[in-house]
């Protein structure tokens, strides 16, 4: 008896890390919708509700290992930025933004953990 809820994510579709996490919450036989992150890139003001939910600093939803993160020498440019430039830098390119994010509107979940999913979405507990 699994308790059906409306799951987003908000994911690249080549990435390996987010298809292993998608085929974790399908397997648990969660309802993923999913959302192509550079297709569909949340605006600003998006971003900032799933920072506030995620109770996360704004700085873990840069893609740090990217290229585009690189290539735009952010490592040294972000303190400098205010929250409102983040947030526009952010929306303005969806490889700029970690992935995968899972939301069911109320929690939210960056990046793959093993152990953080099966905490966060598949025991049935939110």
């Amino acid at each position: 008896m699994s308790k059906e809820r409306q799951l987003t994510m908000i994911q690249y579709p080549k990435c390996g890390t987010c298809r292993t996490a998608l085929k974790s919450l399908q397997s648990k036989g969660n309802d993923v919708q999913s959302r192509h992150i550079v297709e569909d890139t949340p605006t600003a003001e998006e971003l900032k509700i799933i920072v506030a939910n995620s109770g996360l600093e704004l700085k873990k939803f840069f893609n740090t290992s990217g290229d585009v993160y690189r290539e735009l020498g952010l490592k040294d440019k972000l303190a400098a930025m205010s929250e409102d430039e983040k947030y526009a830098l952010l929306a303005s390119n969806g490889m700029l933004i970690k992935r995968p994010i899972v939301t069911d509107g109320k929690k939210v979940t960056v990046g793959y953990k093993e152990d953080q999913y099966e905490e966060a979405w598949n025991n049935g507990k939110g």
